[in-house]
């Protein structure tokens, strides 16, 4: 991996507008937002490179990402498209290639799927699966399209800022009563409404749960026809270079526009004086001050580390959401003759409905951009769900039993490609204690999810908290977790806190 150099930090003598804790995209999204209106931003990065989940690292001539490499957010039409629109605000871009078909399915009972990225294709594929729900297949997603069309008609601003939902009130009112009916709905809800097949509704399910964690019907509806329909509208589309292109692209045009970032710069806790958060102070004992301070991390991290007390707002917030589990990563280099012609991106395999749990997620990368691997090679990113708990053993015990889980994902994963194992040329396996270290995030988790079945989206908390100056950006803010939902969130808290400050020209996105 290339590390970024910082400049040297100097002392503590600006007052900046905005201190941003962390570089994730939200944050990243948050700072060059704010720094293209001309708000003076500083961005804390703990690791030598930008982007957290959303980074990469680089080993005997492949480029993996960190995450996934499912990227919504880069289409050219609309409102929803919001990582196009986070670079443009800061006069940089970024090469995409487009991905024909967002996920191949491998479910139990041999059900096989792709989501392809004609809508029309996708819901004949599917009605072919399960010809007798073909009435209700229709109906459900084409409701989902109704909350995207809702979304897609507006500026996806902060929905704390008075002034801007009366403005965007007054603009599109039929959109507005739209998703204000669906807010406190959940995706199972609706589908139960227009299909009975139980096989069905579990696709529906695993659907939900290749994003968010949770099945349909913990899943908000707002979510659901978001990503439902934005994989056909503005599509899946893959940057050139890897997934850690996008943070660097918004670094650079972060700085372009007058922001600052530090790597290596960890925050031990924020300054409250007066009960008002005004900086941070550094592992090296260096402090900032900040008429805002922007927390890009976890609100567990946030909360229960950064601060000195946890403020009863966020205890009730915990007792409605818990950790979601981390992952269980094995970063692959293959031989490329492994993969058949036709191979699609992104795959799931699940093999028993009843344990969702342990489903494996599968990325190629170098099926779309083949400059990721050494030539005649190919990257498989495979994933599945892994809590900390499992992993809190003895250094022996951990290297085997990350062999043991390896070769157990690998048995599973020649179902779909057989001879993948003696294909291997690399392999790196991560477990959530990896991302516990690397991202700074509690656990290593993918963010929050409901303890219990809610209302939708209206137990998730914006962007403002109950500390005076300090805000929270990032997937534990609406709209939750997904490059695309955490970029929103970084244009709401931006949005918010260019108010705040008086930056009253920020009320609409330019």
């Amino acid at each position: 991996m290339t590390a970024a150099i910082s400049p040297q930090i100097p002392t503590a003598q600006t007052l900046y507008d905005a201190i941003i804790i962390g570089s994730g995209v939200g944050g990243l999204v948050t700072a060059t937002q704010l720094a293209a209106k001309g708000a003076k931003v500083l961005v804390l990065e703990s690791y030598i490179i930008p982007g957290g989940s959303a980074g990469y690292f680089e080993r005997e001539g492949y480029r993996f990402d960190v995450g996934a490499s499912m990227i919504f957010g880069f289409g050219t039409q609309g409102t929803t498209n919001l990582l196009t629109k986070a670079l443009e605000a800061v006069n940089v871009s970024l090469e995409t290639i487009p991905d024909p078909v967002q996920i191949h399915y491998h479910l139990p009972n041999n059900l096989e799927v792709k989501v392809h990225r004609n809508y029309e294709k996708f819901l004949q594929e599917l009605t072919e699966r399960f010809p007798h729900e073909r009435q209700g297949i229709r109906k459900f997603y084409d409701e989902c399209w109704k909350v995207f069309n809702c979304l897609n008609q507006m500026d996806l601003l902060s929905l704390e800022e008075p002034r801007y939902l009366t403005q965007v009130f007054f603009q599109h009112p039929l959109a507005c009563l739209g998703l204000v009916k669906y807010l406190p709905q959940n995706a199972g809800d609706i589908a139960r409404r227009y299909i009975s097949d139980p096989v069905l509704l579990r696709f529906i399910d695993i659907e939900c749960y290749c994003w968010s964690v949770v099945p349909a019907d913990l899943t908000p509806m707002i979510n659901a026809g978001m990503v439902f329909s934005d994989r056909h509208y503005g599509g899946i589309n893959y940057p050139k270079g890897g997934v850690g292109q996008i943070a660097q692209k918004l670094v650079e045009g972060l700085e372009k526009a007058g922001g600052e970032i530090y790597y290596r710069a960890k925050v031990a806790n924020i300054i409250v004086e007066n009960n008002r958060a005004v900086g941070v102070q550094l592992t090296s004992g260096k402090e900032y001050r900040a008429k805002r301070i922007i927390s890009n991390s976890t609100r567990w991290d946030t909360f229960e580390k950064l601060l000195p007390e946890i403020p009863a707002a966020e205890k009730k917030w915990q007792q409605r959401y818990q950790k979601s589990p981390s992952f269980l990563n094995l970063h692959l280099g293959v031989k490329a003759e492994v993969l058949p012609v036709g191979t699609e991106c992104h795959h799931i395999l699940l093999e028993d409905w009843e344990k969702m749990g342990e489903t494996i997620f599968v990325s190629i990368p170098t099926l779309l951009d083949p400059d990721l691997a050494p030539n005649g090679y190919h990257i498989i990113h495979t994933f599945s769900p892994s809590w900390v708990e499992d992993w809190q053993v003895s250094p022996g015990e951990y290297d085997r039993r990350k062999e043991e889980v390896a070769g157990k994902i690998i048995k599973r994963l020649e179902q779909i490609f057989p001879g993948i194992d003696a294909a291997l040329d690399y392999m790196e396996v991560g477990t959530p204690r990896t991302h516990r270290r690397f991202l700074n995030r509690v656990d290593g988790t993918y963010g929050p999810i409901p303890r219990r079945k809610l209302k939708g989206l209206l137990g998730m908390p914006f962007n403002r908290t109950s500390v005076p100056g300090l805000y929270c950006v990032g997937d534990s803010t609406f709209p939750g977790q997904g490059l695309n939902a955490v970029a929103f969130s970084g244009f709401a808290c931006a949005h918010r806190v260019a108010v705040d400050l008086g930056l009253t020209k920020i009320i609409r996105n330019s």
